[in-house]
């Protein structure tokens, strides 16, 4: 894995208790403060900036949604709409 060289600083306030609890998070993973919070903020990051155009799902409902799409649905209402007299004539 290529690790980025980190050249830009990010500054932060927080309340006692909230540095307290980062600390000793922190200490338990046996990681800086910086790097805590750095891969935590992210992990978050990605998650909220995650790809809206793609879905994961497994194989096997994949293959099931591409199979549905070749079975046509009742729709009786589209249907109908269909049948019905164009509201207007083309021009000659």
């Amino acid at each position: 894995m290529v690790v980025a060289a980190r050249t830009h600083r990010i500054e932060m306030r927080a309340d006692a208790a909230t540095e307290r609890l980062i600390t000793r998070a922190a200490r338990a993973l046996g990681e800086s403060v910086s790097s805590f919070v750095l891969r935590a903020a992210r992990a978050e990051a990605d998650k909220v900036l995650a790809r809206p155009d793609v879905t994961l799902m497994p194989a096997e409902q994949f293959d099931e949604l591409l199979a549905s799409l070749d079975e046509p649905d009742d729709a009786p209402a589209l249907r109908r709409a269909a049948s019905r007299r164009p509201r207007y004539r083309e021009a000659p």
